[in-house]
């Protein structure tokens, strides 16, 4: 089929089963997102065993993958905007990486980090950015809320956390000269390899939510202004 091909079948099931999840929330929501927390550790732990270091770097991915869970847990258990919430992040952060796909295939142009990811391109990122923004408000305007400029602004710096995250993923690959985490999603590699910009994405969503509204509201903070 080709990596094109593969790569969509599996982003297509692994979308379905996440948005399938967000939808039922609760302990199914609990169970999945804690899976693959536990799935993205597991990888980092393969990856950074036998090296120098390796309790430091055991603990660092530990935290890096409790704070998927975290962040998760936070955003959806708010009663009122839970779903919307998760939502909205999916949308920016998947639209972020098929824009910049493919805007960075079309267009070229210079690189955005030659000695960490040699493929990601400026134009990628500017059409990642755009793309997630345009996502992101869309997906809000569907739900019902009142969109406000601030909502473009957050969508915008979430879209932006998604490339730092998958920036930081291939800098840790390359840091312990390995190309992906794992192999088990056909196409995209490991777990890894699928949630690292997301991972940033929802860290910074979350983070934004409880300081505007308290761990309980986390999806109001995030949404509300």
């Amino acid at each position: 089929m080709g990596e094109l091909g593969l790569r969509v079948i599996s982003a297509i099931v692994l979308a379905g089963m996440a948005i399938a999840s967000a939808w039922w929330g609760g302990a199914v929501f609990l169970i999945v997102w804690g899976a693959l927390a536990g799935l993205v550790l597991v990888e980092w732990l393969k990856i950074v065993w036998n090296k120098p270091g390796r309790v430091v770097w055991a603990v660092s991915g530990l935290a890096y993958a409790l704070a998927l869970f975290l962040s998760m847990w936070l955003l959806r258990s708010d009663p009122r905007l839970g779903f919307v919430a998760v939502l909205f992040l999916f949308a920016v952060v998947w639209a972020t990486d098929v824009l910049a796909y493919f805007t960075g295939r079309t267009f070229g142009g210079p690189k955005l980090a030659p000695r960490i990811s040699p493929k990601k391109t400026w134009s990628g990122m500017i059409g990642g950015v755009i793309g997630g923004t345009g996502a992101g408000l869309l997906l809000l305007s569907v739900a019902g809320l009142e969109l406000r400029w601030i909502h473009a602004a957050l969508a915008a710096l979430l879209s932006v956390a998604s490339v730092f995250g998958d920036l930081f993923e291939s800098a840790f690959k390359r840091h312990f000269a390995v190309k992906d985490s794992g192999q088990l999603i056909p196409g995209h590699g490991g777990f890894m390899d699928r949630l690292d910009g997301f991972l940033v994405a929802a860290a910074v969503a979350a983070l934004i939510g409880i300081l505007h509204a308290g761990f309980s509201a986390a999806a109001s903070g995030l949404l509300e202004w």
